[in-house]
């Protein structure tokens, strides 16, 4: 009974902030702290890089883009399964390629509403719509419980193995409460109602833990960041960094940019954060230039994997 009024309590609460408001402030304060810092290093940073004789870094570095792309997909996919849509005969994984650029359009909802039509057309609207919406959480598990690792620099690190708990059978439901509550604006363009009478009977989970979703999604991470740090080292000209501190820092970036739909992808906010937590540890003229060729490689790879969608999309507006 007390649990009951605590949750209800809580979702008025929720219901009274304004998170629109509210990301879009995060969004404006870190993409000004990101100009700001470019600005007042302008002379410091730079870009000079010989493309002839570092062709095969970026070469290397956009492969293992289009590879978290694809990690990415399958993730959604074994989410779906969890979500107990067995019999899967539509191809999946390249739809969900397909639709990655989607992403970047403003609003942060375009890609939600392609795989939510194309799931319930196979399904059912209610397994469709959080079969989308919770693929993010499970990339920001998988972030996190990465950096997680941090725990050799700090014990505070620890904490952030929390939202994977949260990935079971048993507290899956307040997760997607929670997204529901947050995501308000996504369910008002899907014309989606709120039942949730019918959770417990359209979603069966197949599992107590989406092991193999999750896998996939760490996968994911650990390939974006072996994207960026092959673009690091071809600036970097001091061998002595420790790698395992810049894998820490970007998973953390990349957590924040998720949680902050404001930003196309996370732009600007990822790289306002990677700055940050970098410090004076890593020369940040060098960051910061690695950062803008990493963002447009894995923006041209996202390109490239929905470059059909997006002719068929063009072709039919002709």
């Amino acid at each position: 009974m007390k649990f009951n009024i605590q949750k209800k309590y809580f979702g008025n609460f929720s219901k009274k902030i304004d998170f629109g408001i509210l990301k879009k402030i995060f969004f404006l304060l870190s993409i000004s702290y990101f100009l700001i810092y470019f600005f007042s290093n302008f002379g410091q940073i730079s870009f000079n890089l010989s493309f002839g004789e570092n062709w095969n870094y970026l070469f290397f570095s956009f492969l293992f883009c289009i590879l978290s792309i694809y990690l990415n997909a399958f993730a959604w996919k074994n989410i779906i399964k969890w979500f107990g849509k067995y019999d899967i005969r539509s191809n999946l994984i390249s739809f969900y390629v397909l639709t990655n650029i989607l992403k970047y359009v403003p609003g942060g909802i375009w890609h939600f509403l392609e795989r939510f039509n194309f799931i319930k057309n196979i399904s059912n609207s209610q397994l469709a719509l959080y079969s989308t919406l919770v693929e993010p959480y499970f990339m920001l598990c998988a972030s996190l419980l990465l950096a997680s690792l941090g725990v050799i620099f700090s014990p505070i690190y620890l904490f952030l193995i929390i939202p994977s708990i949260f990935l079971n059978r048993n507290l899956i439901n307040f997760v997607l409460r929670g997204l529901e509550s947050l995501k308000g604006k996504t369910f008002d363009v899907l014309k989606v109602t709120n039942s949730n009478y019918q959770l417990d009977e359209r979603i069966n989970l197949n599992s107590f833990f989406p092991t193999k979703a999750l896998l996939f999604e760490v996968g994911f991470v650990i390939s974006k960041f072996i994207g960026f740090l092959i673009c690091f080292n071809a600036l970097n000209s001091n061998k002595t960094i420790n790698f395992m501190f810049l894998f820490v820092i970007f998973c953390l970036s990349w957590s924040i940019g998720l949680i902050v739909p404001t930003a196309p992808s996370g732009i600007g906010v990822f790289e306002s954060f990677f700055l940050l937590f970098a410090g004076k540890t890593i020369p940040q003229s060098t960051i910061f230039a690695s950062l803008i060729y990493f963002r447009v490689i894995s923006t041209s790879a996202d390109l490239l994997c929905s470059l059909p969608f997006l002719l068929k999309k063009l072709m039919k507006r002709l």
